[in-house]
């Protein structure tokens, strides 16, 4: 057929928008992401058949299902920015995808407080203005030991409120091998500097001792600042100061001592088989004045930042100008307080808080999972191009925490042949509930830690459409 006639196959906007399919999808989606999905379908069409990127049968065939490629360009279109995917990474702690999961439990207490209103800055008893803090303090110090404590939106600025409050215009002391960066390019020294402290940083990259730090206090030393490096470990010719070190300097001189705990892990998780991570309370109890962590990380909570400690501290950090601006808000706090919750019995914050249940979920229930899919995906996907199976690999805790753990796990691993990998990658992202996997030496990896079984279905539907995309039927 003539490149000119091809051009007469194309249906017109009107036509189209009298067809069931796109009448219906009408009846729950804008005009606007309707229409503008169809001219675009027809642009791309014209397109194609201008450059002569396609055949003929191409063409007509893409004709033939433009009335289903429009309805997903459209839900594409009109689908929220901000969406649930499903984490097949194995990466529990996922910066990217969200960082620690909630419960239903906890969501239904941020769905009561949400939808009505709440003594969010009401003192119930007197009858008079309250604090917001007040809701947290008390779990806060009963779980962790420590004299008082307050929540701002997150770590960086719990540390950089704490340093404005104790040390604006003066010196903080750290190890030069403990300024690291943190996600998004945001360096430790940095946050510090923004609170007007001055850094003196001692030591060396692999090695600082006691005697650096006690070197460098002056009559203008402020505080002396600890920071776990729980990101990175520098292994090998190594020695650095702890907190219970640092106390000796910290009673000698008068020096408030701060520590940035970071991961905020408030169990010993070497209990369940992983590296032990310093806890917080272990911070406190070496002597430690303010403790600082996340929220979102090894506690298994909403994004927050989480300051405990002394009372004189916490108060001059309560009446901080910068505390409002970042302050936490009422859905922040139902969270935090529902997971902190669990805290109060160690067997029940593993089964119930999603991030300690996926990081010591043992290798038996998580082959369980992987079997049940292998059965359900071969069961739904009959093609000779897709081959599937189950084989052993490592997840990884993320966000920072643990990073030399490798956590023993069950993967999905498809193979795929005369086809694209990392095409059926891009698209299992574009699915309508996008399906994040790993690459790895041209076969596609779900982690089945990170997978829960409510899931499968979408996986399956996900795989099963990515696949026909790929081939050309769609």
């Amino acid at each position: 057929m003539a490149q000119k006639n091809l051009f007469t196959l194309i249906p017109k906007v009107d036509e189209l928008l009298d067809k069931e399919n796109i009448r219906e999808l009408l009846t729950y989606m804008p005009r606007k992401i309707v229409v503008d999905s169809i001219r675009e379908e027809i642009d791309l069409l014209r397109t194609c058949i201008k450059n002569k990127e396609v055949t003929e049968e191409e063409i007509i065939e893409r004709i033939e299902v433009i009335e289903d490629l429009i309805k997903h360009r459209s839900k594409d279109k009109d689908a929220y920015k901000l969406r649930r995917v499903v984490n097949g990474t194995g990466v529990v702690i996922h910066t990217n995808l969200g960082r620690s999961l909630i419960n239903e439990e906890i969501m239904n207490n941020i769905k009561e407080i949400a939808i009505n209103y709440s003594n969010l800055e009401y003192d119930l008893e007197k009858g008079t203005r309250g604090s917001r803090y007040s809701h947290l303090e008390d779990i806060i110090i009963e779980i962790t030991g420590g004299e008082a404590a307050m929540v701002v939106n997150n770590n960086a600025a719990a540390v950089l409120l704490v340093l404005s409050t104790l040390a604006k215009g003066k010196e903080v002391i750290v190890s030069r091998g403990e300024l690291i960066e943190i996600g998004g390019s945001f360096r430790v020294p940095e946050v510090m500097e923004q609170s007007g402290a001055s850094l003196v940083d001692v030591g060396t990259t692999n090695k600082t001792h006691l005697w650096d730090f006690e070197n460098a206090i002056n009559e203008n030393t402020a505080a002396l600042l600890k920071v776990h490096t729980s990101n990175y470990r520098i292994l090998g010719f190594t020695s650095s100061v702890d907190s219970e070190e640092l106390y000796q300097l910290k009673t000698k001189y008068n020096i408030p001592l701060v520590e940035d705990l970071g991961s905020g892990v408030l169990i010993d998780l070497s209990k369940y088989g992983l590296e032990y991570e310093p806890t917080v309370q272990e911070s406190l109890k070496n002597g430690v004045d303010v403790v600082t962590f996340s929220g979102d990380k090894l506690l298994g909570g909403p994004q927050a930042g989480i300051i405990v400690g002394k009372r004189k501290y916490i108060e001059a950090m309560k009446k901080n100008p910068l505390t409002r601006a970042f302050r936490v808000d009422k859905f922040t706090i139902s969270a935090l307080e529902a997971t902190l919750r669990y805290y109060l019995d160690e067997a029940v914050a593993v089964k119930q808080i999603p991030t300690l249940n996926m990081l010591t979920m043992g290798i038996e229930e998580i082959e369980n999972k992987a079997n049940k899919l292998l059965r359900k995906i071969t069961d739904n996907i009959k093609d000779e191009n897709f081959k599937v199976d189950v084989e052993n690999n490592y997840s990884e805790v993320g966000g920072g925490s643990l990073p030399l753990e490798k956590l023993p796990t069950k993967c999905i691993v498809i193979t795929l042949d005369n086809l694209s990998t990392q095409e059926f990658e891009n698209n299992l992202r574009k699915y309508e509930t996008p399906i994040i996997t790993r690459l790895y030496k041209d076969r596609v990896y779900i982690d089945l830690r990170t997978v829960n079984e409510e899931e499968f279905s979408t996986i399956v539907n996900g795989l099963r459409f990515t696949l026909s995309k790929v081939k050309g039927v769609h």
